[in-house]
């Protein structure tokens, strides 16, 4: 996931140019495909050891379309660009008729970023519809265009939101906690590596593409916006009976807003408790748990708390 580009005085949501370009070239030198949004939809329920990768760019920058989108014009590189509608056609952000432009190639595909871009998730829920409700409509308006696939602004959401994303018709929901896509995935709680230039860095980004699902059966607790009773949450994670060796998993939370390693509580050969030291502190609170295989390759889960303002 991707947000500005070339736009250095943002180095927490900027990518630069060069750095960019790069990180297409080793995409490819290590063969992995490119896929649509329509193969997305094709793959991610069918179990394959095939390389495959989705690039998202979220909010629509106006440094997008001069910057980056030639060089995927160019090279026909699908993606998915998640547009917050009340942005568009504002100073630093793309218009209608550039959005209208790049829409009418096949390997391009618009996505709903809800209309305002605001914290939607501690909004009540008919006001979190209502948001998301003006966008369907101006993108119906503006491009004729109905989408399945939207993205919380800020990766944040709860369950009634997720809810609400799936009533209106959307079949996929995209977070911004860190992990790799595989079929036992919450289809409304989708992971992505957010990139940026700390993030971006060619040797991190090297180890990202060495990243390989971390398939799991549940996470307690199921509720992700957590309220001051139940801040810190008592993290439970289910792996599969058959599934990889979990006694070399090592847990990261960011709980008392300092990252540490976790303590883990070992429940059996495929069940653990991730203990957390204090309360999350800061708006989203993250834990993410990898696991090294003997081929070098790293299963990796992320896992996104939301604390709740109100």
């Amino acid at each position: 996931m991707y947000h500005r580009f070339e736009e250095n005085k943002y180095p927490s949501t900027n990518i630069r140019i060069d750095d960019f370009k790069t990180h297409i070239s080793l995409i490819k030198e290590q063969n992995f495909k490119f896929i649509s949004h329509e193969e997305f939809e094709e793959n991610i329920n069918i179990k394959s050891n095939a390389k495959k990768i989705l690039l998202t760019i979220d909010d629509g920058f106006l440094s997008f379309y001069k910057n980056a989108w030639p060089i995927l014009k160019k090279e026909k590189i699908p993606f998915i660009i998640f547009v917050n509608t009340e942005s568009v056609g504002s100073s630093g952000y793309m218009s209608w008729e550039q959005l209208k432009e790049i829409s009418d190639f096949d390997f391009v595909h618009i996505g709903n970023h809800s209309h305002s871009h605001g914290y939607l998730v501690d909004k009540k829920d008919d006001e979190i519809e209502k948001d998301i409700k003006i966008s369907m409509q101006l993108f119906e308006e503006k491009l004729k265009h109905k989408t399945k696939f939207f993205a919380y602004p800020f990766g944040e959401y709860k369950n009634s939101y997720k809810k609400i994303v799936e009533n209106l018709g959307f079949k996929y929901g995209f977070g911004q906690h860190s992990g790799v896509m595989d079929s036992t995935k919450d289809k409304y709680e989708l992971p992505r590596f957010p990139i940026n230039e700390k993030y971006g860095e060619i040797k991190r980004f090297n180890r990202l593409l060495r990243t390989i699902p971390f398939a799991y059966k549940s996470i307690a607790p199921d509720e992700k916006y957590l309220i001051e009773p139940n801040n810190p949450p008592k993290v439970k994670i289910i792996f599969f009976k058959d599934g990889p060796k979990i006694k070399n998993i090592n847990c990261y939370s960011n709980e008392k807003n300092e990252w540490r390693k976790s303590k883990i509580e070992f429940i059996n050969d495929y069940e653990i408790k991730v203990i957390l030291q204090g309360k999350f502190t800061t708006e989203r609170g993250r834990i993410n748990c990898s696991l090294r295989e003997a081929s070098g390759d790293w299963r990796w889960l992320g896992i996104q708390f939301v604390i709740s303002e109100l």
